[in-house]
């Protein structure tokens, strides 16, 4: 006959000296401590994703308009082209993740220039960021014609592009704004995908 000692735990059952029984309902109640206290960041913090871009992937960006993500990197939000959710361009939302860098791509409505929307959005979020003097003009492949501008400072590094999703009548066009950014000195390692990821934006065979 075994006596078993109060707070034993047998062989089978154990994981780093720690019981198996009770891992499950311990990390549901992480989960829900979480969201109370910080909500969904903190969740997406403690769980990882596992959506990684693939080759051949394109993304939906709304009335055929399209770009294609670099591979390997973790489609937090956003929807492909295969999915067929019917996006619409001014609500579309993408976030792309890789190490210590973000893409993000935010739809708007706005009657005005690339360079317009672009000025008005850092306007709005941080008059006082560390913003590049003036903006540069960016082509795309497909010949779409917007504007660049960078800043640099504490907390990393940032590339703001800005598009409007038609290369015949772009005032009335649905707009488009990316936010790269990276943890700081990590940039540059990034740089190359994020250049080409711009250059793959296409307004569509609709615009």
């Amino acid at each position: 006959m075994t006596t078993e000692l109060p707070g034993w735990v047998p062989v089978e059952h154990r994981w780093f000296g720690l019981d198996r029984r009770q891992l499950k309902p311990a990390l549901f109640v992480l989960v829900v401590a979480l969201l109370l206290i910080y909500g969904w960041p903190a969740l997406n913090a403690v769980v990882p994703w596992d959506n990684p871009t693939r080759a051949g992937d394109v993304l939906d960006l709304g009335e055929g308009a399209t770009a294609v993500p670099p591979v390997g990197w973790q489609l937090e939000d956003g929807a492909l082209t295969r999915d067929n959710t019917g996006v619409s361009p001014t609500n579309d939302q993408v976030k792309l993740v890789k190490g210590g860098a973000t893409i993000q791509m935010t739809g708007a409505a706005f009657t005005g220039s690339a360079a317009a929307f672009l000025s008005q959005v850092i306007s709005a979020e941080d008059p006082d960021a560390n913003i590049s003097g003036a903006p540069s003009t960016f082509t795309t492949s497909s010949g779409l014609v917007g504007v660049v501008r960078s800043a640099s400072g504490p907390g990393g590094d940032e590339l703001l592009a800005a598009f409007k999703m038609s290369a015949t009548s772009p005032d009335n066009a649905p707009a488009l704004l990316i936010d790269a950014s990276t943890v700081p000195g990590e940039f540059q390692q990034y740089s190359g995908e994020i250049d080409t990821f711009l250059r793959s934006i296409t307004p569509g065979a609709s615009e």
